[in-house]
This record gives structure tokens, C-alpha cells and sequence, in this order.
């Protein structure tokens, strides 16, 4: 699939752009909701930590903003390109331990990072004059960081450690959107859903409680679209 996404880019990239109507970028800003537990892996780090920790998934739903660059093929028909950017952390306490003495609760800082950089083509079933819905798909790019920080409780089940312990890599998946754009002027002001899917895979020598994080959710964004 990445082969698939470097051809789309090339293929946007080498298309005759003939009058200043026909190109556009959008700015989008929202949230990104990570899919949640049940249709995650089995393998998936966050569902395996929620054996021992306590918090939710959806903790990690955070803000979102992306930029994308558009192309008009046909009245009906756009393809983009775009990249975004989601970080995000929230607070895991152990489960069954404490600190002995204070009995505090043992704390460590799950993060994810993921930025989206995606090749999409639009179809605009009324085309782009006055109110335009569109539905789209692509294939995205997905660099990625995940990470542990603080304390935690060792095997032995009475030891606690400080550590910080860190994944990366770069995931590849689809991707499937709708939308529509309001004009306003000379500018178009809209919303948009999005869903993404990709897993990315976990270095068995941090010591993870699972070997994949699952980048998939779904974006919702307010948007701009600046015509030029």
C-alpha cells in the first residue's frame, strides 16, 4: 500500500493544473478519537494495558489539525493531497499496587503521536457550485510514536521502576472520508468525517504488554477551503 500512495502523490503531482479555479487548500481543525477497545487487536498495547492499568482508550481523543492541498480533475471529481499532525497522553494508574508508606497511586504517561500524510480523490455528486458534499478515499502514511513514562510496578510484582520506553515506525492503511464545503464569500467553510486504518508494530525489547499499537479512528474537522 505504500507503493500505491507514492504512485497517487506522483500521479497528483504530474497533473496539468490550466486556471487558478481549479486549485484549493484546505485547513482542518478537530479531534481524533482512537478506535476503541473491541475493535482493536488483540495484540494492541492499549488493550493489553488495561489488564494492570486503569484508564480508557477514548482518553486519548485529542485535538487535530491538518492542511491539504486539492486539485480539481473534473466539476465532480478532486484529488489531494494532505498532512496532519494528533499527540496526545493521558494518565495510567496500577491497578493492584501502590506506593508502600504513602500509598499513592503508581503512575505512568501513555502517549501517541501520529502524523497522517494522505493521497485521497473526491467525488462531489453536485459538483462544486454552491453547496458541495463530497465522499472520498485514499490510502494514507502513518509516522508514529508511542511511549510509556513514569512508574511502574516490575514482574516480581513488588519491585517499582522509573523508566521511559518508546516506540516508532511508520504504518500504512486506507482511508475514507465525507464531507461538505459551504461557500462563504470567496472562501468555503465546512465539516468533514474521516477514517483511518493502520497498525503499527511495537519493539519487543521496550518490553511492551502488546507488539502493535492500532493508529485507527476517525477525524472530525472544521474546515477552510482557500481557492487560488
Amino acid at each position: 500500500m505504500r507503493r500505491i500512495l507514492m504512485l497517487s502523490l506522483t500521479v497528483l503531482l504530474a497533473l496539468p493544473v490550466t486556471a487558478a479555479a481549479q486549485q484549493s487548500f484546505n485547513i482542518s481543525i478537530g479531534g481524533f478519537s482512537p478506535r476503541a477497545a473491541d475493535s482493536r487487536d488483540p495484540n494492541d498495547v492499549l488493550v493489553n494495558n488495561q489488564d494492570f492499568l486503569a484508564f480508557n482508550i477514548s482518553d486519548l481523543t485529542g485535538f487535530t489539525f491538518s492542511g491539504e492541498y486539492l486539485i480539481q480533475l473534473h466539476d465532480k471529481f478532486d484529488a489531494g493531497a494532505g498532512i496532519g499532525f494528533y499527540q496526545h497522553s493521558t494518565p495510567a494508574a496500577d491497578r493492584f499496587s501502590e506506593f508502600e508508606g504513602t500509598g499513592g497511586p503508581i503512575v505512568a504517561d501513555l502517549k501517541l503521536r501520529v502524523i497522517p500524510i494522505s493521497a485521497t480523490f473526491r467525488f462531489l455528486p453536485l459538483g462544486h457550485h454552491g453547496v458541495a458534499p463530497y465522499i472520498g478515499a485514499g490510502v494514507g502514511i502513518f509516522p508514529y510514536r508511542y511511549s510509556e513514562t513514569g512508574d511502574f510496578v516490575a514482574s516480581d510484582n513488588v519491585t517499582i521502576i522509573s523508566g521511559n520506553f518508546v516506540g516508532s515506525g511508520t504504518a500504512v492503511g486506507p482511508v475514507i472520508l465525507g464531507g461538505v464545503t459551504v461557500p462563504v464569500g470567496s472562501i468555503g467553510i465546512g465539516g468533514e468525517l474521516r477514517w483511518q486504518a493502520a497498525e503499527g508494530d511495537l519493539p519487543p525489547d521496550q518490553q511492551f504488554a502488546g507488539s502493535k499499537i492500532d493508529l485507527g479512528g476517525w477525524t472530525y474537522s472544521f474546515t477552510l477551503n482557500f481557492k487560488f
